[in-house]
């Protein structure tokens, strides 16, 4: 075929493409603002009739017989059809598999957990985004769930808080007005009295301060090398009186070779909650150990003690802060400095997490046992 002749061809051909490619265009942005399914069958119509216009306009050029042509147009109009006719229905696939990911997002906005499987079999690219909007779907779930455990701590706090200081504030006003009135026979036990009202409601306000500075991230660390060896000691030397009053046994199976680097003021805060906790759960007679061990890539620091035990609903809130185990909120005088107020234990995680360790509770009927899990020193 000549050269010429090809380059009529293809004039044809791309002044048909053009023209009808040109009414596409303006058709769309006349049609900028509807429905997605419509502005495809401006584009699938505009491909096809390109098509058609071009092989007829060439058809048409080249004079073939009338029985040729013929041919040429009702071939290329079956062909434009059908093609037109599969365009449409990929197309409508493709518009219900969008309004599917619409309704997704909607599910996802109104805090709902969603499933993407009926989009599986649409379309690769729109499968892969159901399958991102279900896994966002899934952790913002996890974390409504957690704002809400939170809020449900903190209002639980505020409000074991606020009765734990108003019992003793009733206290001490009740006393002063009894020594106002001169109504007090023993003004010297008042004091005494009157004092640990006073004592138990600082130690309540500085647990209250050092678990502020735990959650708000400002806890400050003065960290070097120490001995948990030395750390049990200090604690158990610390808080022995108490547990001979009780008739407790405290066991130290501890080895001065295990050591972490930490904060020596604050890991002996979290030592003397757990023991005091300890004491406190263990009956007359009974028997706390206080165990070092190393293990594998961490240092473990454990207490155990010999009272009844965590029950299995308790351990997942142990931590929270405010949290008692039991519905009961009298409040209480805590052991040796402790506010009483079960704020010891969300500290002692508090604390541990501060220093990249992990703290733990376990239940047994022998008792419970805590676990703290170090990194090794450097």
């Amino acid at each position: 075929m000549p050269f010429a002749d090809i380059a009529a061809i293809a004039g044809i051909s791309l002044a048909c493409a053009l023209l009808v490619g040109l009414v596409g265009l303006i058709s769309l942005w006349l049609l900028r603002r509807r429905s997605l399914m419509l502005q495809l069958c401006v584009v699938i119509l505009a491909v096809v009739v390109s098509l058609a216009a071009g092989v007829l306009a060439v058809a048409e050029a080249m004079y073939i017989s009338p029985h040729d042509l013929l041919v040429v147009v009702v071939v290329t109009g079956i062909s434009a059809i059908v093609a037109l006719g599969v365009a449409i229905l990929l197309a409508t696939q493709l518009v219900r598999g969008i309004r599917s990911l619409q309704t997704l997002t909607h599910s996802v906005g109104d805090g709902e957990r969603i499933d993407g499987s009926g989009l599986r079999g649409v379309n690769a690219d729109l499968a892969r985004v159901a399958d991102e909007l279900v896994s966002t779907s899934e952790r913002l779930a996890a974390a409504r769930e957690e704002v809400q455990l939170l809020d449900r701590s903190r209002r639980e706090l505020i409000a074991w808080i606020s009765h734990d200081l108003l019992s003793p504030l009733a206290g001490l006003r009740a006393m002063t007005e009894a020594l106002d009135d001169g109504l007090a026979e023993d003004p010297a036990r008042f004091h005494r009295q009157m004092r640990r009202q006073v004592d138990h409601m600082t130690d309540l306000v500085d647990s209250l301060f050092q678990l502020s500075k735990i959650t708000s991230g400002t806890l400050v660390l003065q960290s070097e090398p120490m001995s948990l060896h030395d750390l049990v000691s200090d604690a158990v030397a610390e808080l022995a009186p108490i547990a001979q009053a009780k008739e407790i046994a405290l066991v130290e199976l501890t080895s001065p070779d295990h050591t972490v680097v930490g904060d020596a003021r604050e890991l002996a805060r979290v030592m003397v909650n757990l023991l005091a906790n300890a004491i406190e759960h263990t009956p007359p007679g009974g028997t706390i150990r206080i165990r070092t061990d190393r293990e594998d890539e961490s240092m473990l620091l454990s207490v155990q003690d010999s009272g009844a035990g965590i029950a299995d609903d308790d351990l997942s809130r142990i931590f929270e802060p405010g949290w008692r185990g039991t519905d009961a909120r009298t409040p209480r005088s805590g052991i040796h400095g402790t506010s009483g107020a079960g704020l010891g234990l969300a500290i002692a995680r508090g604390i541990v997490e501060a220093h990249n360790g992990v703290i733990s509770a376990h239940s047994s009927d022998g008792g419970s046992r805590f676990d703290i899990r170090f990194p090794l020193a450097a």
